[in-house]
């Protein structure tokens, strides 16, 4: 039996296993890990929703990808695999052309903004990309950044020749900085980074406690000028949205829209952590000086301007997207 008709059915068994007198059951699929501050606020989302429709929809809850693992979510949940799910979108590079503006590096400053900035795109341009799913909200990682082991990164010219952990559009950062990227997941890279494999990686903050990378570095270039971020959607199967009453429609939209707010809060909250812990570690930050905020703002903007031309070639008009996007950054710095 394949892996999605397995876990469809197991998801099928738990749902009837639910009393009748439950009204709508919904499942949740989520990757992150159950420890993790983000899948923790997804959890109470779930509960809440429940309590705000007084039980007329209840959601059995699958963390760390146990339902539907990252890359197969949001087909998961248009296939009715899992009722509501959980990730990124750039784990679905190509498939969100509009959307994918937000991740580029324009120069993040935190996660509420980041969070923010990704909600005000989607609700000025409603791409037809998510037009099979039901959008609940979107939220996003604080600034990526340059972390290295033994070199010191202060000015572009000391990356050259650096073995860079970056994936995705980070790799681009990577390579555009002058940087040779290593394609590698976040569960791979503090062994690379402890083995000599790769010199360093960009990532967030909370990167540094999370997954205890502040072990394996020393040193973080504070690059905010080409700092990124990561895109993360809630969406909900587009059939069952229609099928649930129009007050528990309402509640749930009010929920997501506070919802949003309270995860771009929680990874500043694990870049403070981060942070602390990456210092705790003996990590040294190392900030640019105006001159080479400025080289790295520039050495980043070929990233932007492959994405114009890109997406432009799908048949959309990408440079109003990175200009709203580039502005609402910058009002909300």
């Amino acid at each position: 039996m394949k892996r999605g008709v397995m876990l469809a059915a197991t998801a099928l068994v738990l749902m009837l296993a639910v009393p009748a007198s439950a009204g709508t059951v919904l499942t949740y699929s989520n990757f992150f890990p159950p420890t993790h501050v983000q899948s923790q606020l997804a959890e109470q989302w779930a509960k809440e929703v429940e309590k705000r429709t007084d039980g007329e929809v209840r959601i059995q809850y699958f963390p760390g990808g146990t339902l539907v693992d990252a890359r197969g979510t949001y087909d998961g949940v248009v296939q009715g695999i899992t009722d509501i799910g959980m990730s990124a979108l750039a784990y679905s590079r190509g498939r969100f052309p509009v959307m994918a503006a937000v991740d580029l590096p324009l120069g993040y400053s935190s996660g509420k903004a980041a969070t923010e900035v990704a909600n005000r795109v989607y609700e000025k341009f409603t791409p037809e990309e998510l037009d099979d799913v039901k959008v609940l909200y979107f939220h996003a990682h604080g600034p990526g950044l340059l972390f290295t082991k033994g070199t010191k990164v202060e000015k572009l010219e000391d990356l050259e020749g650096l073995k860079i952990r970056a994936t995705g559009n980070s790799a681009r950062v990577a390579s555009a900085l002058g940087a040779t990227p290593v394609a590698q997941s976040m569960s791979d890279a503090y062994q690379s980074l402890r083995k000599g494999v790769v010199d360093g990686g960009f990532y967030p903050m909370e990167t540094n406690k999370g997954w205890k990378m502040a072990e394996v570095v020393d040193y973080c270039t504070e690059s905010y000028p080409a700092a990124y971020t990561t895109t993360f959607f809630v969406v909900m199967n587009k059939a069952k949205w229609k099928a649930l009453p129009e007050a528990a429609r309402m509640a749930m939209e009010e929920l997501s829209a506070e919802w949003a707010v309270r995860h771009g809060k929680a990874w500043d909250e694990s870049d403070a952590e981060g942070r602390a812990f990456f210092k705790e570690k003996g990590g040294s930050f190392i900030a640019l000086d105006e001159a080479e905020q400025k080289r790295w703002h520039e050495g980043v903007q070929p990233v932007i301007a492959d994405y114009i031309e890109e997406t432009s070639a799908k048949g959309i008009d990408a440079e109003p997207v990175v200009d709203f996007t580039a502005q609402a950054v910058s009002d909300l710095q």
